[in-house]
């Protein structure tokens, strides 16, 4: 399956998930109501008063308390599920400051922080998303992960410290790209609305627990109604873990089939099967395995390895079958030589790792057959490129890009005009919209580290939005206004400019509403034909100065949509029309989503060279319609086939 697939598939995960949940909350408010109707029929019952013996009559003589137990069961339920959900509305980071996570600084000193950083950064680098934010689970000694978020713009990725010091480099990757998979395949959101709905249900689960341990007091009471406590708080309790066997069930239902697929995406990621597996073998013979010391209970269907030793309705598929899917000759009698030959990693090998990763590799090719395929799940050649463009970015630009006091200056910096004149007024309005202290450092990036090569900008701004995104929501405001003056300075907007306002707008809404962000709509590529046909025309017009080769190109999209009688309208105010099409496309359907970028594709490729515009065009057309496209090579040939 590809990203759109994945994205389909995981609505309608979503909606197995509601019915499943609806299913559940049900399921117990019959138990609960079951339980009223017993006391109220038995314990409570006044021997003198001759009660009704039969259900129907039972029922009837005790309506009211019946409704009320569901209506009062279904409100705890809802109310919980609703709390949950609210807390969790700051998107993954919230979730892993909340299971303990320590984010890892922008620049680590410890070699193993600063590898791990190192591999995040690259496959998000080579997959076209933000840099997500990165934790360590300090005090876990087991061998987990998990990616969490509603959206690439708000993930947070965390390891534990044990992932860290029991895993190799290329083990390591596996493990991150495992958890990339979840966020490209939409099993993060899923995840997290998972998180929400199943804490109404733990919830009775909680109070089963909290009663039974105050059971003692109630025992105080002799007469009927202290009875009928004390059954209660005991019915309660059982119901609770009904409640929580179903929350199992729900989740196991869910998760399981998606490990296989982000197993076999990570495999696909790193073309290393050795990583994946390597991984998966260390938590098999690690003496505390991937369990957490923290309750990991309502975070147990995301993480990388089962979080618990509990192995009822595991949310996991058992780890020795997750390696035969990978290496099908694997037999489990090979774990017990693995452990005697495991020996405990040391931080000079890290250290060397981390050397060997700035190692300059080959770049990956621009190959169209492979470009659809490849938005969520880059491929080793990409991954590869990306680690090589990493490697080379100027030191003092990585740093700025990491730090919340540099981060926006870098990326204004990156923006400024060649001509000095220009400049000049830029820098003006630099220190006007955001004080003297930003002028000042912009003008310090530029002396000290300007110009970079323009492949190397989209990385940074990749790289700094994971620190930009933490500023104030009105620095930020103030920010999105200077980007927007100063690209209009001189008259005219770039594509790089535009590329880079919508980018760092989108990212950033989404990041401050991430429970809003969504992946697709309800429309048809038909309902919205002028948004296609501008957003095509546009794209084309940037890729040639000769308007024959631009009709050429135009022609090639709109042939590949299946478009009939559609001539080419060029907009005069690209960027105006462009932004209005780019909003109306973002509500088309995930599949009709595919049909466009394959359209744009075809567009980008009608000749045998592919421009640096149209690349940096591309990937402001796949932010805007919220599909991450990959690191796609510049000034590369491309194939016509």
């Amino acid at each position: 399956m590809n990203f759109f697939e994945h994205q389909d598939e995981a609505k309608r995960n979503t909606r197995k998930l509601v019915l499943l949940f609806i299913l559940a909350v049900i399921a117990i408010i019959i138990a609960i109501d079951a339980v009223l109707l017993f006391l109220f029929g038995s314990v409570l019952s006044e021997p003198m008063v001759s009660a009704p013996n039969t259900l129907a009559g039972l029922i009837s003589a005790n309506s009211s308390v019946l409704l009320f137990g569901a209506g009062g069961t279904g409100a705890v339920i809802g109310l919980a599920s609703l709390y949950r959900n609210a807390s969790l509305k700051d998107g993954g980071g919230s979730v892993a400051r909340q299971m303990g996570g320590v984010p890892v600084e922008a620049d680590p000193k410890d070699p193993l922080r600063q590898r791990l950083r190192n591999v995040v950064e690259e496959i998000a680098i080579a997959s076209g998303v933000p840099v997500p934010e990165i934790y360590i689970l300090e005090q876990e000694a087991g061998i987990n992960a998990f990616a969490a978020g509603f959206s690439p713009s708000d993930a947070a990725v965390a390891v534990t410290r044990g992932t860290l010091e029991s895993l190799n480099r290329e083990e390591l990757q596996g493990v991150i790209a495992h958890e990339f998979s979840h966020i490209f395949n939409g099993d993060m959101r899923l995840n997290i609305r998972l998180m929400g709905a199943l804490f109404g249900i733990l919830i009775l689960a909680i109070a089963g627990r909290r009663i039974l341990s105050g059971m003692r007091f109630s025992s105080r009471s002799k007469n009927n109604g202290g009875n009928a406590i004390m059954l209660f708080a005991v019915a309660l309790m059982a119901i609770g873990y009904i409640g929580l066997f179903f929350a199992r069930w729900i989740k196991a239902a869910v998760s399981r089939q998606r490990e296989y697929l982000a197993d076999a995406s990570a495999v696909q990621f790193t073309r290393n099967p050795q990583g994946i597996a390597g991984a998966l073998k260390k938590i098999a013979v690690h003496s505390q395995g991937a369990v957490l010391e923290k309750d990991s209970e309502e975070v147990a269907h995301m993480l990388f390895g089962q979080g618990s030793s509990a192995a009822m309705l595991a949310t996991h598929p058992p780890i020795v079958e997750r390696i035969q899917r990978i290496e099908p000759g694997f037999r489990e009698e090979e774990l017990a030589d693995i452990a005697k030959r495991l020996s405990r990693r040391t931080r000079r090998e890290a250290e060397e790792e981390q050397r060997e990763s700035k190692k300059s590799s080959r770049r990956a090719p621009f190959d169209p057959r492979n470009i659809i395929e490849g938005i969520g799940q880059p491929d080793w050649e990409r991954i590869v490129a990306a680690a090589a463009i990493a490697a080379a970015l100027p030191v003092s630009l990585v740093s700025a890009a990491r730090s919340t006091e540099w981060a926006p200056e870098l990326l204004l910096c990156v923006l400024l005009d060649d001509d000095e004149t220009i400049r000049d007024q830029q820098l003006f309005t630099i220190s006007k919209k955001l004080g003297a202290e930003s002028e000042t450092q912009v003008r310090y990036l530029l002396t000290s580290a300007m110009p970079i090569h323009p492949e190397q900008r989209l990385p940074l701004l990749e790289i700094a939005f994971s620190a930009l995104k933490r500023r104030p929501a009105e620095f930020i405001h103030r920010m999105l206004e200077t980007v927007t003056d100063i690209v209009h300075l001189d008259g005219k907007v770039e594509v790089f400019e535009f590329l880079l306002a919508k980018v760092i707008s989108l990212h950033l809404t989404d990041a401050k509403n991430p429970s809003q962000s969504r992946t697709g709509g309800r429309y048809l590529l038909t309902d919205l034909a002028q948004s296609v046909q501008d957003v095509i025309a546009i794209l084309a017009d940037h890729g040639h100065s000769d308007i024959t080769l631009v009709e050429k190109s135009y022609q090639a999209g709109i042939k590949s949509i299946g478009f009939e009688q559609a001539p080419m309208r060029l907009p005069a105010d690209w960027p105006s029309a462009l932004d209005k099409a780019l909003s109306n496309l973002d509500l088309l359907k995930i599949k009709e989503k595919e049909r466009l970028i394959t359209a744009l594709v075809e567009t980008i490729l009608s000749d045998t060279h592919v421009a640096t515009q149209e690349l940096e065009l591309l990937r402001a057309i796949g932010s805007a319609l919220h599909v991450p496209l990959p690191l796609l090579s510049q000034d590369t040939p491309a194939s016509s086939g």
